[in-house]
């Protein structure tokens, strides 16, 4: 019987090396294949800040849509695109859509509440919303007891007199949670912690092509309310009304969330997670229209 010749056509035993130009390939239309989804479909979100609470809380992972209002110059996943006018297949937010938005000096994401549309009035007063002469539909639902972890602080300075404990001994923070109803019937929840200078501003009129954003934690929120720049030139609020080429997606629904205590150990990420968060939508209740 003859030899058995390699699968490759030469000697016997003889091997072939590794393909460096064709793994180089391979990893490259991978990244590329991430980076277009991430870009073009959706991405995940971390919740970094308090300012979206109690509809979102620090250690929030979230699914953002990326083609719900169509593609700006934000839109790619690294900022490599200067200011563009206008999108492509674009479409505008509506009131209540809980929405990311690149921040209009740095390019930093924010994640805000569309209050305002382009022509709408928006003022406040004493903490109640207006929007065109007329106030937004207010129902106070008392306190609620949101659960205090590494995520949470409850900082006295933040949540004057909040922090206290359950009949179970466990550290909550009370908070007094009011529901807005926007003209549309969407409904969301605020905290309310008394009186702020957050609380009063003079009408204003939304320029076309731009939208009003807050947060839900009115009194703890850097949004439109807020100059773009604080006095040391760092990032603060929004600035007022922001352009709509800034909204950078939609989002849909929470994934999970972890209370802070989680590390790199693989072991203490399951004690770390929230329970009953994982699939929350982030669609506002009500019409949406």
């Amino acid at each position: 019987m003859g030899k058995n010749l390699a699968l490759d056509g030469g000697k016997p035993g003889a091997q072939r090396g590794t393909d460096w130009w064709g793994e180089a390939r391979g990893v490259f239309w991978l990244v590329l294949a991430v980076l277009g989804f991430h870009s073009l479909i959706a991405k995940p979100f971390y919740i970094p800040s308090e300012s979206m609470m109690p509809s979102l809380l620090v250690g929030d992972r979230l699914v953002v849509s990326k083609y719900a209002y169509g593609y700006s110059y934000v839109t790619p996943t690294f900022p490599i695109l200067p200011f563009i006018q206008g999108r492509l297949f674009g479409g505008a937010p509506a009131r209540g859509d809980i929405v990311i938005v690149s921040h209009p000096v740095v390019r930093t994401d924010y994640i805000k509440r569309v209050i305002g549309l382009p022509g709408d009035t928006v003022e406040m007063h004493g903490g109640i919303l207006y929007l065109n002469g007329r106030p937004v539909g207010r129902e106070r639902l008392g306190l609620r007891p949101l659960r205090v972890d590494a995520n949470l602080a409850c900082d006295p300075r933040h949540y004057p007199g909040a922090l206290t404990r359950d009949a179970a001994g466990a550290r909550v923070c009370n908070v007094e949670i009011i529901r807005e109803t926007l003209p549309n019937g969407v409904s969301y929840d605020t905290i309310d912690i008394g009186p702020t200078r957050a609380d009063n501003f003079a009408p204003l009129r939304i320029p076309a092509g731009h939208v009003w954003l807050m947060g839900d934690n009115r009194d703890n929120s850097a949004d439109s309310r807020a100059p773009a720049l604080g006095a040391d030139g760092a990032p603060e609020g929004l600035g007022g009304p922001v352009p709509i080429e800034n909204i950078g997606g939609r989002a849909e629904f929470i994934t999970f969330s972890l209370d802070g205590t989680s590390s790199w150990n693989p072991l203490s990420w399951l004690p770390a997670l929230r329970s009953g968060r994982a699939g929350e939508t982030l669609r506002p209740q009500g019409s949406g229209g």
